[in-house]
């Protein structure tokens, strides 16, 4: 289920330093400097079990002449209208601003739940000081110091509360196919290409409460639900930064779902915004299909479908175990074949491994292919498990974790692959202590 927390304010009141904290890590660059952030960052957050998406956003100026704010206003704008719940944040030290009044009566026009966040409160002293804030006329003021996590406990209890709502009814226990990527690639042809040609079931149930819309398809041994992101709803100035939208739209469809078909126009390449989307994908742990479009425009012209494909497996890498099609909508290309590998990658998702497999297969390989020594110390993996996970996850027991690195993963990630086949799914591999 799709929860997206967006996080606003004036520039230089701590925003990325709370982003850093509820997706413990440092993906944010924080300085002292007002607008830094002009590029929108995302993480996953989980607070007492529920799951939800953050956006950092960009310092809300209003009335500024700067080019780089503009954008930042325009995206904060976007951010807003796709969250289901804002923190606005201010900063106690600096006390009430007139450009704080301006942020909240833009807040107040969204119809959104806002948190109005008092942060920099680092001592009970200052806690007094947040009371001024209650002029902004919101329900409650929630005073908390981003830097040492002090008041985010109660802040993410009610936080939550919002997201309980935003629950999936009545939808039916099938495949959830999404199909995300840059706009103008052929999403909505796609669309069309799947639900307009000799189906026998296509009914659109209502998915979350705010956005997803759920197609079910049932023909050609197929059945599962589409989620469409081509043409949900049209928004008023979505051109004016559509890159940014469509991301937006993507995290929802791509939380929502079981395997994700990332669309690709042949003609403009795969670009950085693919790149983007593509690691969405892979962070959600969802199956992935990549579909090139619009392949008749430049087969006959230049590059060959294998070197398009070495192409994108190299950006895409170190996961690049995806199934790749090249398709002509119009011509109906292989649009089909994309369905088959769909519907494959969703069975590799579900695939569970017995222990008793994983151990005789995989043990006398890794014995043979052993990490290095570190300090003289030899690792030796005993056992192997697979978590009961909504992807394929195993534990490796072993007796010095701590010394295993990232290309040996990599290198038991391969095995996994090659004996088990997991084509076009996110693999996660854990080491413990035996």
């Amino acid at each position: 289920m799709s929860n997206i927390l967006a996080i606003v304010g004036r520039p230089n009141v701590g925003k990325s330093t709370l982003f850093n904290r509820l997706v413990e890590s440092r993906q944010a660059i924080v300085e002292e400097t007002s607008g830094v952030t002009r590029d929108r960052h995302y993480g996953k957050g989980d607070w007492n079990g529920v799951e939800f998406s953050v956006i950092d956003t960009g310092g809300y100026v209003v009335g500024s002449d700067d080019i780089f704010e503009e954008e930042i206003r325009k995206q904060v704008k976007l951010a807003i209208d796709e969250s289901d719940a804002i923190i606005f944040m201010v900063d106690v030290r600096a006390g009430l601003t007139g450009m704080d009044q301006e942020v909240a009566d833009v807040l107040r026009k969204s119809k959104r739940k806002i948190f109005l966040v008092a942060n920099k409160v680092d001592n009970n002293t200052m806690i007094a000081d947040a009371s001024e804030f209650y002029q902004l006329g919101f329900d409650n003021v929630y005073p908390l110091s981003s830097i040492n996590g002090s008041g985010t406990g109660e802040l993410l209890d009610d936080v939550v509360k919002v997201f309980d709502i935003n629950t999936v009814q009545d939808v039916p226990d099938l495949p959830k196919y999404a199909i995300v990527g840059r706009p103008n690639v052929g999403k909505s042809s796609l669309v069309n290409a799947f639900l307009c040609d000799e189906r026998n079931i296509v009914t659109p149930i209502a998915g979350t409460t705010r956005d997803s819309i759920y197609t079910r398809y049932s023909s050609f041994g197929f059945d599962f639900l589409l989620i469409d992101t081509a043409g949900l709803r049209k928004k008023e100035k979505v051109k004016e930064n559509i890159e940014f939208y469509s991301v937006m739209r993507s995290i929802r469809a791509i939380e929502s779902s079981d395997v994700c078909f990332l669309m690709i126009d042949a003609v403009e390449g795969f670009e950085s915004q693919d790149l983007n989307i593509f690691h969405l994908i892979e962070k959600n742990r969802k199956g992935a299909v990549i579909v090139v479009n619009k392949w008749d425009l430049v087969e006959k012209v230049s590059k060959t479908h294998l070197e398009f494909e070495e192409l994108i497996r190299r950006k895409i890498a170190p996961f690049s175990d995806v199934p790749i099609v090249f398709t002509s909508i119009p011509t109906k290309q292989r649009i089909f074949k994309a369905l088959e590998l769909g519907n494959m990658v969703y069975k590799n998702k579900q695939k569970q491994i017995s222990t008793s497999q994983l151990n005789d297969t995989l043990l006398s390989i890794l014995a043979a292919t052993p990490p290095p020594a570190v300090k003289g110390k030899y690792i030796k993996v005993k056992y192997i498990t697979q978590l009961k996970t909504a992807f394929p996850a195993f534990v490796f027991f072993c007796n010095l974790p701590q010394y295993i690195k990232e290309p040996y993963k990599r290198f038991v990630e391969n095995q996994l692959r090659q004996h088990f086949d997991f084509h076009g799914v996110p693999v996660q591999i854990y080491f413990r202590k035996k």
